[in-house]
């Protein structure tokens, strides 16, 4: 009797299968050129500039399949600049500029150790979201940019909490190197900047924006401009730091001449701790707090 099949059965072999067997023959010449390779398996082809569309599409697939598979649905994202420093190593460059006896390197470090704060509520925010919500079964992964600085502090503060975070890194003139506190299975790494941009947003239930610089404003006023237009729901944008940012961008100005609609200045707040922003967090969504979820 032969034996009973499978209903489930692969009716073509994968493409794993397929390469496996495509392996030329030692010694021919035909199955060794570029041009009987498999599409797919073909570096050289799949970088050629004609194929962008296709890398680009690889691009918002792979990480978008990884984090199906891994449940995640709900993240908090967590901008900022990758030189404000852990508040330990601000200080002691602190006291090894004071040795120097280098007025502007001393300034500098000064400098740091004030900017230092915001790592310190980065990483109690992540742990705090991180904790409350993993608890109570609604959980909010962290994701940041997977670098240093204030990128560190969120994936830092997810590990204290024993939770899993997200980093999206990026290709750089400069390598930009993983920070440690990221899950590994979630430690993604870009080529396209649109591609990240997207990746930041898809699944994001509240942006929170640290002082930053370049890459912190863009990140900012593109999410800005994406709900301002409409392209993207509206969500809470809490940004850390009133002084900093009211110094650094006029918005009453843009109000006052015109550029912005009266009103738009309310689509993001102002927090200076992470207990407040944990607060405006919690009544945005109703999140339960681990009190709570115990009764």
């Amino acid at each position: 009797m032969s034996p009973r099949r499978d209903l489930k059965e692969r009716n073509f072999p994968s493409a794993e299968e397929e390469l496996r067997r495509a392996a030329p023959p030692p010694g021919d010449r035909l199955a060794a050129t570029p041009a009987y390779r498999l599409a797919f398996a073909d570096e050289e082809f799949l970088l050629r500039e004609e194929l962008r569309p296709v890398r680009m599409q690889l691009e918002l697939l792979k990480p978008e399949l990884v984090q199906q598979e891994e449940g995640i649905e709900s993240t908090l994202v967590m901008f900022g600049s990758a030189r404000i420093q852990d508040p330990a190593k601000a200080h002691a460059a602190l006291l090894e500029a004071q040795k120097s006896g280098n007025p502007t390197l001393e300034r500098r470090a000064e400098q740091a150790v004030a900017m230092s704060v915001y790592y310190e509520e980065a990483r109690r925010l992540a742990e705090i979201v991180t904790r409350e919500t993993q608890r109570c079964g609604q959980p909010i992964y962290v994701v940041t940019g997977g670098g240093p600085g204030i990128m560190e502090a969120g994936n830092r503060g997810a590990y204290d909490a024993k939770g899993k975070s997200i980093g999206l890194n990026i290709v750089l003139p400069h390598e930009q190197h993983p920070n440690p506190y990221i899950t590994p299975e979630l430690c993604f790494r870009f080529h396209y900047f649109a591609l990240r941009k997207m990746h930041f947003l898809m699944r994001s239930v509240a942006l929170v924006c640290f002082p930053g610089g370049f890459g912190t404003l863009d990140e900012l006023f593109e999410a800005l401009t994406l709900i301002q237009t409409g392209k993207c729901r509206a969500r809470p944008i809490l940004m850390f730091g009133r002084e900093f940012w009211s110094r650094l961008v006029n918005f009453d100005y843009l109000v006052e001449t015109g550029m912005i609609s009266p009103g738009d200045e309310r689509m993001f707040r102002f927090v200076e701790t992470a207990e407040e922003a944990w607060a405006v967090l919690e009544h945005e969504y109703d999140l339960k707090t681990t009190a709570q979820c115990a009764l």
